[in-house]
């Protein structure tokens, strides 16, 4: 009597589950961001994006920018103030509460260490767009910094940033094709499907005695 009442659970619940693996991509969806082919498009954003951040993060390392940000982090205390100051008023710049509070609270206590930690992400998101290393991670990341100025009113060029970024992580399986991911990706493997690094271990559990 239980199995059954179990069986008739789980016919239910499968009844109300979608089975994800068995929907078909549109065919200009596969083409765009699956296939090969269409590789070099995501090319050529990831090298242009790449440049961006990379131009970035080497002004605020080394360049024009560095005494702002590494050297004493002024250009990280400015911009926080700024955006604080702009959440006042009833045409304010920034909109978010929560978002003042942090500015608040944990950025302008550690504004050195934040611009430190800025002008490093910079660079490195840029050094690994431009290989095609982990690309959709890198982009994620650069998406991340894209939002948080933003969020603290600054729009500048960030739209396409973010447009060119999105369109990176929606594209992992082929942005980096042209790149380090077409060895990364199948050793390294995804979350759903193990790599060759992956498959290639053998468990304790699964090795037999001769």
């Amino acid at each position: 009597m239980k199995t059954l009442e179990r069986n008739h659970r789980d016919t239910v619940a499968s009844a109300d589950t979608i089975d994800v693996t068995n929907i078909e991509e549109p065919r200009a969806a596969r083409y765009v961001f699956a296939s090969k082919a269409a590789s070099w498009i995501w090319l050529v954003v990831r090298l242009w994006l790449g440049y961006e951040w990379i131009s970035a993060g080497t002004s605020k390392l080394w360049g024009a920018e560095s005494a702002g940000f590494w050297r004493t982090g002024l250009g990280v205390k400015g911009f926080a103030l700024n955006a604080i100051a702009e959440s006042k008023g009833p045409h304010a710049q920034v909109s978010y509460g929560w978002w003042v509070a942090i500015l608040r609270h944990a950025v302008l206590p550690h504004y050195l260490l934040v611009a430190r930690v800025d002008a490093i992400a910079e660079f490195v998101i840029g050094i690994a767009l431009v290989l095609g290393a982990f690309t959709a991670i890198a982009a994620f990341f650069g998406l991340a910094l894209n939002f948080t100025y933003v969020f603290s009113g600054a729009i500048s060029t960030n739209p396409v940033f973010i447009i060119l970024g999105i369109g990176l992580v929606l594209a992992w399986r082929n942005a980096g094709w042209m790149g380090l991911d077409r060895y990364l990706l199948p050793r390294v493997g995804t979350p759903w499907h193990r790599g060759n690094h992956a498959s290639a271990v053998t468990h304790p559990a699964e090795t037999t005695e001769p």
